[in-house]
């Protein structure tokens, strides 16, 4: 069993989870409140921003020069690519750029954020590898089953053959083999951190959905 392999199915409860979560199964079947899937949207535009850096830090620290243009591209692709997707559904909406990028981050958006770039900064490559994977490939997996299923949704319908798409899934592979690789220069114990890791953005990745289905806001608002 691979490495990776390890570490979905210590994830299986989680994604369970996702995968019961009335914002997904709401995606499948049409009734999720297009306001619920615009603030989810918009979130994660801002995500996204925050994840690039992140992967652009993983660019810089990573052992091989093959592995730096990979993560680097990712970074760009972040940026350009999934942009315009959620750029695609903002003109349906007629949100700007700059009411979108002028939005503040929900707590759960913040808090998601912040630890992908304190891991990224401060702790070993193989433990940043380790939290940034499950955006990849969990993304992927639900791509593919909500595509399997389908949605009455236009809009909902393009966001899963975004993410089910073969170009991505390729991107997905890419990564996975270089986690397997690190995987097998490390330690029991340094397997363990990374895979920690692992299943705590897992954690990060349900609570982000359950994020955009909440529409979540700060408690308390300053004055």
């Amino acid at each position: 069993m691979s490495y990776t392999t390890e570490c979905w199915n210590a994830i299986a409860p989680i994604y369970s989870q996702i995968l019961a979560h009335p914002f997904v199964t709401g995606l499948t079947q049409g009734d999720l409140a297009e306001d619920a899937f615009r603030f989810y949207a918009i979130q994660d535009a801002l995500y996204l921003q925050e994840y690039a850096r992140g992967l652009a830090l993983l660019a810089a620290r990573s052992p091989q020069d093959d592995w730096v243009v990979m993560f680097s591209d990712h970074a760009k692709t972040a940026i350009v690519v999934e942009r315009e997707l959620h750029a695609s559904f903002f003109r349906q909406w007629n949100l700007t750029d700059e009411a979108v990028y002028a939005t503040p981050m929900a707590p759960t958006n913040l808090l998601y954020t912040s630890y992908l770039l304190r891991v990224a900064y401060e702790r070993p490559f193989h433990e940043a590898l380790g939290a940034f994977l499950p955006c990849y490939w969990i993304y992927l997996e639900v791509g593919k089953a909500l595509q399997k299923q389908g949605s009455p949704r236009d809009i909902y319908q393009q966001w899963a053959d975004t993410y089910a798409s073969q170009e991505f899934e390729a991107v997905v592979r890419q990564v996975l083999s270089v986690a397997d690789d690190v995987a097998e220069t490390l330690t029991d114990a340094q397997r363990s951190r990374m895979r920690d890791r692992f299943v705590m953005t897992s954690r990060f990745e349900y609570m982000f959905w359950d994020m955009g289905y909440r529409k979540e806001t700060w408690p308390l608002q300053a004055e």
